[in-house]
Protein backbone atom coordinates (compact mmCIF):
# COMPACT_ATOMS: atom_id res chain seq x y z
CA UNK A 1 0.00 0.00 0.00
CA UNK A 2 2.94 1.95 -0.72
CA UNK A 3 2.09 6.05 -1.05
CA UNK A 4 -1.11 5.53 0.23
CA UNK A 5 -2.03 6.86 3.63
CA UNK A 6 -5.91 7.32 3.67
CA UNK A 7 -8.37 4.27 2.41
CA UNK A 8 -12.01 4.56 2.48
CA UNK A 9 -14.51 1.97 2.08
CA UNK A 10 -17.54 2.55 1.02
CA UNK A 11 -21.12 1.01 0.00
CA UNK A 12 -24.65 0.56 0.39
CA UNK A 13 -26.63 -1.08 3.87
CA UNK A 14 -24.92 -4.61 4.53
CA UNK A 15 -22.45 -4.76 1.74
CA UNK A 16 -19.30 -5.77 4.50
CA UNK A 17 -17.53 -1.84 4.26
CA UNK A 18 -16.85 -2.10 8.47
CA UNK A 19 -15.94 -5.94 8.17
CA UNK A 20 -13.11 -5.51 4.92
CA UNK A 21 -12.18 -2.40 6.60
CA UNK A 22 -11.31 -4.39 9.88
CA UNK A 23 -9.97 -7.01 7.85
CA UNK A 24 -7.68 -4.82 6.14
CA UNK A 25 -6.45 -2.39 8.98
CA UNK A 26 -5.33 -6.28 11.06
CA UNK A 27 -3.68 -7.33 7.65
CA UNK A 28 -1.76 -3.81 6.87
CA UNK A 29 -1.52 -2.84 10.24
CA UNK A 30 -3.44 0.24 9.74
CA UNK A 31 -5.05 3.05 11.99
CA UNK A 32 -8.96 2.01 11.35
CA UNK A 33 -11.26 4.55 12.20
CA UNK A 34 -15.23 3.37 11.94
CA UNK A 35 -18.56 5.45 12.18
CA UNK A 36 -20.38 5.16 15.27
CA UNK A 37 -23.83 4.92 13.77
CA UNK A 38 -24.93 2.98 16.46
CA UNK A 39 -24.35 6.43 18.55
CA UNK A 40 -27.05 7.81 16.70
CA UNK A 41 -30.11 8.09 18.74
CA UNK A 42 -32.55 9.47 16.40
CA UNK A 43 -31.50 5.75 14.11
CA UNK A 44 -34.41 3.30 15.61
CA UNK A 45 -36.90 6.14 14.94
CA UNK A 46 -35.43 6.58 11.64
CA UNK A 47 -36.29 2.60 10.54
CA UNK A 48 -39.79 3.11 11.87
CA UNK A 49 -41.03 6.00 10.40
CA UNK A 50 -38.63 7.59 7.78
CA UNK A 51 -40.53 10.38 7.32
CA UNK A 52 -40.83 11.86 10.71
CA UNK A 53 -37.15 11.14 11.63
CA UNK A 54 -34.72 11.78 8.66
CA UNK A 55 -33.42 15.66 9.13
CA UNK A 56 -32.38 14.41 12.77
CA UNK A 57 -31.58 11.87 11.60
CA UNK A 58 -29.09 13.38 9.14
CA UNK A 59 -27.88 15.87 11.03
CA UNK A 60 -26.61 14.03 13.93
CA UNK A 61 -24.46 11.56 11.14
CA UNK A 62 -23.00 14.95 9.12
CA UNK A 63 -21.55 16.34 12.74
CA UNK A 64 -20.82 13.40 13.92
CA UNK A 65 -18.81 12.27 11.13
CA UNK A 66 -17.19 16.03 10.69
CA UNK A 67 -15.98 15.75 14.15
CA UNK A 68 -14.16 12.68 13.05
CA UNK A 69 -12.49 13.53 9.88
CA UNK A 70 -11.29 16.88 11.97
CA UNK A 71 -9.67 14.23 14.30
CA UNK A 72 -8.08 12.27 11.47
CA UNK A 73 -5.54 15.60 10.78
CA UNK A 74 -4.39 14.68 14.19
CA UNK A 75 -2.84 11.75 12.87
CA UNK A 76 0.67 12.02 10.91
CA UNK A 77 -0.79 10.92 8.03
CA UNK A 78 2.96 10.34 6.09
CA UNK A 79 3.55 7.75 8.25
CA UNK A 80 -0.09 5.93 9.28
CA UNK A 81 -1.90 4.15 6.84
CA UNK A 82 -5.58 4.69 7.88
CA UNK A 83 -8.43 2.78 7.00
CA UNK A 84 -12.32 4.08 7.25
CA UNK A 85 -15.54 2.48 6.46
CA UNK A 86 -16.97 5.30 5.62
CA UNK A 87 -16.70 8.38 3.19
CA UNK A 88 -17.63 12.10 4.71
CA UNK A 89 -19.98 12.17 1.18
CA UNK A 90 -21.91 9.16 2.25
CA UNK A 91 -24.34 11.44 4.39
CA UNK A 92 -25.31 13.29 1.49
CA UNK A 93 -26.18 10.08 -0.19
CA UNK A 94 -28.47 9.43 2.81
CA UNK A 95 -29.70 12.67 2.66
CA UNK A 96 -30.59 12.79 -0.46
CA UNK A 97 -32.86 9.82 -0.82
CA UNK A 98 -34.46 10.61 2.74
CA UNK A 99 -35.31 14.50 3.24
CA UNK A 100 -37.57 16.85 1.54
CA UNK A 101 -36.94 19.52 -0.91
CA UNK A 102 -37.13 22.36 2.09
CA UNK A 103 -34.72 19.99 4.46
CA UNK A 104 -32.32 19.16 1.57
CA UNK A 105 -31.43 23.31 0.98
CA UNK A 106 -30.79 23.39 4.71
CA UNK A 107 -28.42 20.30 4.99
CA UNK A 108 -26.55 21.58 1.79
CA UNK A 109 -25.74 24.74 3.60
CA UNK A 110 -24.24 23.07 6.36
CA UNK A 111 -22.84 20.11 4.58
CA UNK A 112 -21.03 22.16 2.09
CA UNK A 113 -19.63 24.46 4.65
CA UNK A 114 -18.32 21.23 6.56
CA UNK A 115 -16.63 19.80 2.80
CA UNK A 116 -13.97 22.90 3.04
CA UNK A 117 -12.16 21.24 6.09
CA UNK A 118 -12.76 17.82 5.18
CA UNK A 119 -9.50 15.08 3.69
CA UNK A 120 -10.16 13.00 0.83
CA UNK A 121 -8.77 9.93 0.71
CA UNK A 122 -6.17 8.68 -1.08
CA UNK A 123 -8.13 5.83 -2.60
CA UNK A 124 -11.71 4.72 -2.36
CA UNK A 125 -12.82 1.41 -2.69
CA UNK A 126 -16.81 0.96 -3.31
CA UNK A 127 -17.92 -2.23 -2.50
CA UNK A 128 -21.71 -3.48 -4.87
CA UNK A 129 -23.73 -5.91 -4.25
CA UNK A 130 -27.44 -6.52 -5.82
CA UNK A 131 -30.06 -6.09 -3.33
CA UNK A 132 -31.23 -9.05 -2.81
CA UNK A 133 -27.29 -10.25 -0.88
CA UNK A 134 -27.41 -7.37 1.10
CA UNK A 135 -30.99 -7.77 2.21
CA UNK A 136 -29.67 -11.33 2.94
CA UNK A 137 -26.70 -10.04 4.76
CA UNK A 138 -28.97 -7.51 6.88
CA UNK A 139 -30.93 -10.32 8.23
CA UNK A 140 -27.57 -12.33 8.69
CA UNK A 141 -26.38 -9.55 10.94
CA UNK A 142 -29.70 -9.17 12.70
CA UNK A 143 -29.42 -5.89 13.99
CA UNK A 144 -32.58 -4.83 16.14
CA UNK A 145 -32.61 -1.10 14.57
CA UNK A 146 -32.28 -2.75 11.21
CA UNK A 147 -35.37 -5.30 11.48
CA UNK A 148 -37.86 -2.57 9.87
CA UNK A 149 -35.19 -1.63 6.57
CA UNK A 150 -37.46 -2.61 3.62
CA UNK A 151 -36.07 -4.09 0.46
CA UNK A 152 -37.29 -1.06 -1.34
CA UNK A 153 -35.20 1.53 0.75
CA UNK A 154 -32.24 -0.57 0.51
CA UNK A 155 -32.87 -0.71 -3.76
CA UNK A 156 -33.53 3.06 -3.90
CA UNK A 157 -29.69 3.82 -1.61
CA UNK A 158 -28.45 0.74 -3.81
CA UNK A 159 -29.10 2.63 -6.91
CA UNK A 160 -28.17 6.23 -5.33
CA UNK A 161 -24.95 4.80 -4.78
CA UNK A 162 -24.27 3.09 -8.03
CA UNK A 163 -25.30 6.22 -9.99
CA UNK A 164 -22.99 8.16 -7.89
CA UNK A 165 -19.99 6.36 -7.87
CA UNK A 166 -20.47 5.96 -11.76
CA UNK A 167 -19.79 9.24 -11.95
CA UNK A 168 -16.72 9.61 -9.53
CA UNK A 169 -13.67 10.99 -10.38
CA UNK A 170 -12.84 12.44 -7.10
CA UNK A 171 -9.71 10.18 -6.18
CA UNK A 172 -8.56 7.05 -7.39
CA UNK A 173 -11.64 4.23 -6.98
CA UNK A 174 -11.35 0.58 -7.14
CA UNK A 175 -15.09 -1.03 -7.48
CA UNK A 176 -15.54 -4.29 -5.99
CA UNK A 177 -18.32 -6.86 -6.85
CA UNK A 178 -18.79 -8.63 -3.76
CA UNK A 179 -21.78 -11.06 -5.19
CA UNK A 180 -19.73 -14.17 -5.28
CA UNK A 181 -17.28 -13.96 -2.69
CA UNK A 182 -16.97 -14.03 0.95
CA UNK A 183 -13.74 -12.00 2.26
CA UNK A 184 -14.99 -12.58 5.95
CA UNK A 185 -14.87 -16.35 5.64
CA UNK A 186 -13.21 -17.06 3.26
CA UNK A 187 -9.16 -16.00 3.36
CA UNK A 188 -7.96 -16.66 0.01
CA UNK A 189 -11.15 -14.32 -1.47
CA UNK A 190 -9.75 -11.84 1.02
CA UNK A 191 -6.01 -12.19 -0.17
CA UNK A 192 -7.20 -11.76 -3.48
CA UNK A 193 -9.35 -8.49 -2.81
CA UNK A 194 -5.94 -7.31 -0.46
CA UNK A 195 -4.05 -8.47 -3.87
CA UNK A 196 -6.03 -6.25 -6.35
CA UNK A 197 -5.98 -3.44 -4.58
CA UNK A 198 -2.54 -3.45 -3.45
CA UNK A 199 -1.85 -2.80 -7.68
CA UNK A 200 -1.13 1.03 -8.26
CA UNK A 201 -4.77 2.38 -8.83
CA UNK A 202 -5.40 5.90 -11.54
CA UNK A 203 -8.87 6.37 -12.72
CA UNK A 204 -11.41 3.56 -12.42
CA UNK A 205 -10.70 -0.03 -11.79
CA UNK A 206 -13.36 -3.12 -11.56
CA UNK A 207 -12.75 -6.09 -9.78
CA UNK A 208 -15.75 -8.40 -10.88
CA UNK A 209 -14.18 -12.01 -9.45
CA UNK A 210 -16.52 -15.00 -10.33
CA UNK A 211 -15.11 -17.62 -7.87
CA UNK A 212 -16.01 -17.51 -4.30
CA UNK A 213 -19.17 -18.36 -2.50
Amino acid sequence: MRNLYYVAIEGTIGVGKTSLAKLLADRLNAKLVLETFEDNPFLADFYDDPEAHAFQTQLWFLFQRYQQQQDLRQVDMFHNLIITDYMFVKDRLFASLNLKEKEMSLYDTVANMMERNVIHPDLVIFLQADTDTLMRNISRRGRDFEKNISEDYIDALNQVYNEYFFRYQDTPLVIINTNNIDFVHNDGDLDEVINYIRQPVTGTKFFNPTTGL
